[in-house]
């Protein structure tokens, strides 16, 4: 395949997944912006909270994602053998998870001061759906099916905010607000059974299987570097949503629920550039160019960053309209510290997958090392411009020691992009 040809089908692909996350991070922010308008900043900070539990509990979807199209897309001879791995693996953490969340509900409505164990309820009912839909998209990633990943993607952000407004019809608060979420993780999850239904994908796995040998066969491959890689994201999300929970045990209500309303406008930036990591993660795993596609992949997310951060400078007045109205206004001048805090982590966000594909698993812990340092210092902040320093200035440092090690010590291609055959 010549280099122009694959260059228009890196931008043509881009450009499906591109379009197809903006409108899924578009209806998702509607859906929070929404929120927080319907409920306030008091109630917002507790469903804020709740999902930030979310995020953090779905690194195992994201780890089951990766792992997926890292296999795939280093040996796509054995597709059959793979696929089938991945997804039972994938309906056994999605049943494991859910155990876990719901046996855990007691403890996170006492630790999030929510007024119901219901709310927290449903963030088990929430992980099943979410985490399925990480090995479908993970599989579709790895074989480059853009359009039906594409399709997932639409699904997941269309109907949260379809079945969000429902529920705030039926019933504005926190409750009802994660009731919609819950329901609508389901959709997604449907389009990727559709995708994956390969009719004749059954004798071509039993021909696979034939073939391969017998340890080979085993699901501990798949689970294991699924736990690896989920420790990797865990790490980043822990992280990226700590904060919020800090602020919400540590300042008043009104000042807890003004953090958790900038970190919307993080989130926009910490997602916006998302898809230049779904496009760009089987090359880091696979290509011979893999520090050349992170630096590319670096450059870009810093590009669109820095942009909001100067359009989030210069349009405050309108900013603080996205974030959520009036009752935020005391955010306005200071709104341009959370875009730049959303650019940093976008940039982590790069490095951490770098850190998956190369299968890098020590530096990991430098990141659980900087998420330490933050949990001792960042209570000690007053304020919400305290806190934001803090966070930005913990999270800048990680991303320099993390781009310091992957220059220092950057593996060979072929020993990260084969799948382990145990």
């Amino acid at each position: 395949m010549s280099t122009r040809t694959s260059s228009r089908r890196l931008l043509s692909s881009g450009l499906v997944i591109a379009v197809a996350m903006a409108v899924m991070n578009v209806t998702t922010y509607l859906f929070t912006i929404l929120a927080a308008r319907v409920l306030g900043p008091v109630e917002y900070g507790a469903l804020a909270a709740v999902m930030g539990v979310l995020l953090v509990l779905n690194v195992l979807s994201l780890g089951l994602q990766a792992t997926g199209a890292r296999r795939v897309s280093a040996v796509p001879g054995d597709m059959a053998q793979i696929e089938h791995e991945v997804l039972r693996t994938t309906y056994v953490c999605a049943g494991a998870l859910g155990l876990v969340a719901l046996l855990a509900t007691p403890l996170v409505s006492h630790v999030l001061n929510l007024d119901s164990w219901a709310t927290a309820a449903l963030i088990a009912v929430t992980v099943v759906p979410l985490t399925v839909m990480g090995g479908q998209a993970g599989v579709l990633q790895g074989e480059r099916r853009w359009k039906p990943l594409a399709a997932i993607y639409v699904a997941f952000g269309v109907s949260r905010l379809v079945l969000g407004l429902i529920a705030f019809a039926v019933e504005a608060d926190t409750f009802g607000a994660l009731l919609g979420v819950a329901i609508g993780a389901f959709a997604p999850v449907a389009v990727g059974w559709w995708a994956l239904r390969h009719p004749g994908r059954r004798a071509e796995h039993d021909r696979t299987r034939a073939l391969l040998p017998a340890p080979y066969l085993a699901p501990g491959g798949v689970l294991r570097e699924t736990f690896h890689n989920s420790h990797a994201l865990l790490a980043f999300f822990a992280l990226s949503n700590v904060d919020v929970l800090i602020a919400r045990s540590t300042l008043d209500g009104h000042q807890a629920g003004l953090y958790a309303g900038g970190l919307i406008l993080t989130k926009a930036v910490l997602f916006l550039p998302q898809f230049v990591v779904v496009i760009v993660f089987p090359s880091m795993a696979s290509s011979q160019s893999a520090r050349r596609m992170n630096l590319l992949a670096l450059g870009m997310v810093l590009a669109m960053g820095l942009t909001t951060v100067v359009g989030t400078a210069v349009l405050s007045g309108l900013t603080v309209t996205f974030v959520g109205g009036p009752e935020y206004s005391e955010l306005q001048h200071r709104l341009w510290l959370f875009a730049l805090l959303g650019t940093v982590l976008a940039m982590l966000q790069v490095m951490v997958y770098n850190i998956v594909a190369r299968q890098r698993q020590r530096a990991v812990f430098v990141m659980w090392a900087a998420l330490v340092v933050l949990l001792i210092v960042a209570p000690l902040m007053d304020t919400v411009d305290q806190l934001v320093v803090c966070v930005l200035t913990i999270d800048t440092a990680l991303f320099v020691v993390l781009l310091a090690q992957a220059g220092i010590r950057t593996k060979p291609a072929a020993e990260v992009t084969m799948p382990v055959r145990e």
